[in-house]
């Protein structure tokens, strides 16, 4: 089924197969810039369904999937003229980030030199971010490491929050 859904998508221009450099020469899929059009509807339903009654915020996360988090939570308006640039190691895996002008951009691959870098789990990530669990609670459990300066991680950190739940008027 996955095999058919990725035919149709490439026919349609969604996506395409690209071949990534050696050493790992394998092929993957990627947005097209037709498709890449289409994220900011994306990130917009996705935070629409962080507000779901029935979202389960303890399922499993991936370092994808809590990276594309603080994309969609980020507080633009609080984000302001804050640049940073980010370093983050989720498990082994490598990710840089860079935050301007009120957006939060993430790819692979390390950060050179990074203003804040953190080593942690995807849930040690959501710690801090969203539970705003201090970095140094964090460290003392093994869960995560912060390297750069302190009042600037804290300033980036309380950029994010997770969007209250819906909660339905109760019928009489």
């Amino acid at each position: 089924m996955l095999t058919q859904r990725l035919g149709e998508l490439e026919q349609r221009h969604v996506i395409e197969r690209l071949r990534l450099p050696p050493p790992a020469s394998v092929q993957v899929y990627g947005l097209t810039e037709w498709g890449r059009e289409a994220e900011p509807m994306v990130l917009a339903m996705a935070k629409w369904a962080y507000r779901s009654p029935a979202h389960d915020r303890m399922l499993p996360l991936s370092g994808v999937a809590m990276l594309l988090s603080l994309r969609i939570n980020l507080d633009v308006a609080r984000a302001g003229a804050l640049a940073l640039t980010l370093g983050f190691d989720i498990e082994g895996t490598p990710y840089r980030g860079q935050l301007e002008h009120g957006v939060l951009s993430v790819a692979a691959g390390e950060a050179l030199v990074p203003d804040i870098a953190y080593r942690s789990t995807a849930r040690g990530l959501a710690a801090r971010f969203y539970g705003k669990v201090p970095p140094e609670q964090l460290a003392v459990t093994g869960v995560l490491t912060m390297r750069g300066d302190p009042g600037l991680e804290t300033r980036f950190a309380d950029l994010f929050a997770l969007p209250p739940r819906y909660v339905p008027s109760q019928a009489s």
